[in-house]
């Protein structure tokens, strides 16, 4: 249940700590983000109207500062759309790691410049972002990334703001997304004449109605097809990791072909992590750790359920040398004799197909860690809430496209579900590394 609250409450948003005004009404329907223009913030007395009556309309709304006060001194800065539209997206994470906002349909609303980095947030993230209003804004300092925005987008421009009418209609036609161009009559730039900015109010609330209310499992088509759609699917939210070179690596086998298209179309490498769960004794599906594959082999146990089931190290240790010599004959089986590739200072994607309980990855992510990666990301088409959401505190970043409820397991989720075979697994993993390396 939503938190209620009478007034937007302070919050620091993302890695690079930016201020926030969050107000989340009950029952809300979905989340509008801002994006302002050059010289404004959270305190932005049009925005501020704009998301008073987004909430009264039920949508959650998020004011924030892209920038910090020393980056605001640098003037370049408050044109850096690159480096605004990032900051959008650290929102977007940090909205689907935050349990009210978890599972709200997200929307954009960009001002001025803001437009412009709302939409280059919207391309980066197609996944996660359902609707974009730019009001008076600057989609066409978007550039490049306007074809790629998959978000249906309205663009408000005063019927009076002739160069920046020319600019959005210039835009328009680049997009490839439904967008539609509304004029308000009227109106400048700043929407200061009489009844021009509730015009606008009344536009973008049925935008949002339209494209930002529904659950967002519905808006990504759950069930997934096979694992190789729900691989694609997925590739699209970690677009912004290619620049990285990262380094995907799948749990077999039903990851395999999950991680194959994400990293397929990351042009990165793909390798495994090889985790053997150890069970219960007499209840060997009731995980109390795993062993995980490596230079050097680790056990990772959850001693507090060790310790319940009084479990006898001896059974441990025996387990643990079952299940890692199970791991050596699955990396012979897929890799024949080609050796890990190292973790070290890289950008680690850990891939599965679904997340259940969530105890094998999260022993694979430990275990990850200790191997010092620059930053490690999990990624997964589809996961039960409560372990996503314990699951975030085992890496740097998490990506999961749908978390629906009830969950039951997995697989309900895909239509096609088939087990993935050895030889699949082989065959995907030798496409993957004998591919030719991709050009701009």
């Amino acid at each position: 249940m939503p938190i209620v609250q009478e007034h937007p409450t302070r919050v620091i948003v993302g890695p690079h700590h930016l201020e926030g005004l969050l107000d989340v009404p009950p029952n809300a329907r979905g989340l509008v983000i801002f994006a302002h223009g050059s010289g404004s913030g959270r305190f932005s007395p049009r925005n501020n109207h704009v998301a008073r009556e987004l909430g009264r309309a039920g949508f959650a709304t998020l004011l924030m500062d892209l920038l910090s006060p020393e980056e605001e001194a640098d003037r370049r800065n408050v044109f850096d759309i690159e480096r605004l539209a990032s900051r959008v997206t650290e929102a977007t994470d940090w909205a689907r790691g935050t349990p009210q906002l978890i599972d709200l349909p997200i929307g954009y609303f960009g001002a001025s410049t803001g437009g412009g980095a709302a939409l280059a947030a919207a391309a980066a993230d197609p996944t996660h972002v359902s609707a974009v209003v730019s009001r008076g804004g600057r989609p066409d300092l978007a550039g490049d990334q306007l074809p790629f925005v998959q978000a249906p987008t309205l663009l408000l421009v005063g019927s009076r703001d002739h160069d920046v009418l020319e600019l959005n209609r210039w835009a328009m036609g680049r997009m490839k997304c439904p967008v539609e161009i509304c004029i308000v009559p009227g109106a400048t730039h700043l929407f200061e004449e009489p009844g021009t900015l509730d015009y606008v109010v009344s536009q973008a609330i049925s935008w949002f109605e339209r494209y930002a209310s529904k659950p967002l499992a519905d808006a990504i088509n759950v069930p997934f097809a096979n694992r190789r759609e729900a691989g694609r699917l997925l590739a699209h939210s970690l677009m912004k990791f290619r620049k990285d070179n990262p380094l995907v690596l799948a749990l077999p086998r039903g990851g395999v072909p999950v991680a194959y298209e994400v990293a397929e179309r990351l042009d990165a490498e793909l390798d495994l992590v090889l985790v053997r769960k150890i069970g219960a004794p007499s209840h060997a599906e009731y995980g109390i750790g795993a062993v995980v594959d490596g230079d050097c082999a680790q056990i990772i146990i959850n001693r507090e359920i060790a310790d319940q089931l009084a479990v006898p190290s001896g059974y441990i240790h025996n387990e643990a040398h079952k299940q890692l010599r199970e791991i050596e004959r699955r990396r012979r089986e897929y890799l024949g004799g080609r050796e890990p590739i190292p973790i070290s200072h890289r950008t680690v994607i850990v891939v599965d197909d679904g997340i259940a309980t969530g105890s094998t990855v999260r022993a694979a992510l430990r275990a990850i860690r200790q191997k010092s990666p620059a930053r490690l990301i999990l990624a997964v088409p589809v996961g039960a809430r409560d372990s996503i959401a314990s699951l975030r505190r085992e890496c740097d970043d998490l990506v999961c496209l749908a978390t629906p409820e009830p969950f039951f397991a997995v697989g309900a989720h895909y239509v096609n579900f088939e087990q993935t075979s050895d030889g699949e697994v082989r065959q995907l993993l030798d496409d993957r590394s004998s591919a030719p390396a991709k050009t701009e």
